[in-house]
Formats: structure tokens, sequence, C-alpha cells
């Protein structure tokens, strides 16, 4: 008797191998795009790495000359005080570099109903030097149970490189408002970031959101400086909220960018 001859054993269909390696080639995309917002974040917050390190020398120098007046003396009412000094300045400090970190983070979204005058103040602290110092007169006109869907750290990295933009632009003159104001409009909120200084070219205006288009100087004290990431991230950010990010600007007028953002969910089909 011939024996019959055993075809050989195919693999699985390779139906599950592909459908493994597309959800493998997903999953790397999305943690692609995580790291290339962070890179961009941290681009971004190049510009005012000058002013935290200015303000973190000014909550030094306190500590250390009273630690040194305490290490110099035997009176304990003056070390209790230089410890207390000391105490308080830290907190500080590390209050800042906590900020410093979340804007600079990289995470999966998480979208959630984000109080948008909490994420103003937030974001405004981040930029660890307060607006006054700088001549800038600040409002946020955002009422409390003002809303909107999307991932806190989007909207708090949104928010921050806009007001540094701003604070940017108005600082040299010294002068000069910067006012958040936001509404609910149906299922959206309409958010505006408007202040009254220097204002952008119109032929940078129209590709503002192009990554290194900025209206910033390119070279700085001789060092040339990566810019125009910050909108361009921001751009980012919104859309992936499925919300909408604009600009209007008249030179020595001021500026506005407006973003629109759902209030709920999207619903689930």
């Amino acid at each position: 008797m011939i024996p019959t001859q055993q075809t050989p054993a195919h693999p699985k269909t390779s139906s599950t191998t592909i459908e493994e390696q597309i959800q493998k080639l997903e999953e790397r995309f999305e943690q692609l795009k995580i790291e290339v917002r962070q890179a961009q974040q941290l681009s971004a917050m190049g510009p005012a790495a000058a002013t935290i390190a200015h303000e973190y020398n000014n909550l030094l120098a306190p500590v250390l000359a009273w630690s040194q007046a305490a290490i110099d003396s035997d009176d304990p009412e003056l070390t209790q005080k230089a410890l207390r000094i000391a105490a308080k300045h830290a907190k500080v400090l590390k209050a800042m570099s906590e900020r410093v970190m979340e804007v600079a983070a990289a995470k999966k979204a998480e979208y959630q109903a984000v109080p948008v005058r909490q994420a103003v103040e937030e974001a405004l602290e981040s930029l660890c030097r307060d607006l006054k110092k700088d001549g800038i007169r600040f409002k946020n006109e955002v009422p409390e149970d003002t809303i909107a869907w999307t991932d806190p750290l989007y909207l708090h990295q949104v928010f921050f490189n806009l007001l540094l933009n701003a604070r940017d632009a108005m600082a040299p003159q010294r002068s000069g408002s910067l006012i958040v104001r936001a509404a609910s409009e149906g299922d959206k909120t309409r958010i505006e970031v408007s202040d009254d200084g220097p204002g952008i070219e119109p032929d940078i205006l129209c590709d503002i959101f192009d990554p290194f288009k900025s209206s910033k100087p390119s070279n700085r004290n001789g060092r040339e400086r990566c810019g125009g990431l910050g909108l361009a991230l921001c751009k980012d950010l919104i859309e992936d909220s499925n919300g909408t990010i604009s600009v209007t600007s008249e030179p020595e007028e001021g500026t506005t960018f407006t973003i629109v953002l759902p209030t709920n969910a999207p619903r689930q089909n």
C-alpha cells in the first residue's frame, strides 16, 4: 500500500499576524506622537528657561544669605528665622519644579471635562514669573463653571504656550494687557486669549501654525534657536481634541487666539 502523501501543515492564516502587526504599528505610532509632542514642548519651553532660572536665583539668594548668617551666628532666634525662610522658599522652588515637569510631561491623552479657568491659572503659574514684573496686566475672565472636553495636560500646554508668547511679545515694551475669556456656545466652548501687544506681521500670520514658522528672532545673543514649534504643537493638541484654533492680529494693535473645543464627550455611534 502506497502511503498517502501528507500535505505540510500551513501556518495559521496570515490575517491574525497582519492584525497583530497593524496593532503594534498603531501602538508604536501613538508612542511616537507622544515623544514628538514632548520634544516640541521642551523646545517651546526654551525661551522660558532664562526667566525660570532668574526666578530660581531670586528665591535662592535669600536662602543662602540667611543660612550663612545663621552659620556665622550663635543666635538661636536668628537660626530659627533662617530655617523658616529656607523652608518657605524651598516649598516655592519645589512647586515651580513640579509645574515645569508637568508642562514637559509625556503621556497618553486622557480626555475628560476640564475646568478652563483652572487650566489658565495652572499655566500662568508654570511661567514661574509674575506678569506684573514685566508691566503686563493679566485678567482671567473665564467663568468658574466653564468646561471643555480635552486632556487636562493638553489644555495646560496650549495656555502655557499662548501666555508665554504673549509675554515675550509685550515684555520689551514693559506694558500691555493680556486677557483670557471663555463662554459656552451650545455643545462648544469658545476661548479667547487676547493681548494688545505689537501684533503679528501679515506675511507670517497666514502660516503661523506651521512648524518652525515664528515671529521671534531666530538668533538671539549670537546663538541659533529653534523657534516656531509652540503654536504648531497647540494646533496639534487642539485638533486631537476635536477642536479648532485660529488667530487674528494687526501690527501694533494686538493679537487674539480663538480656541473652540467640545463641551462634552463625542457621542458614540
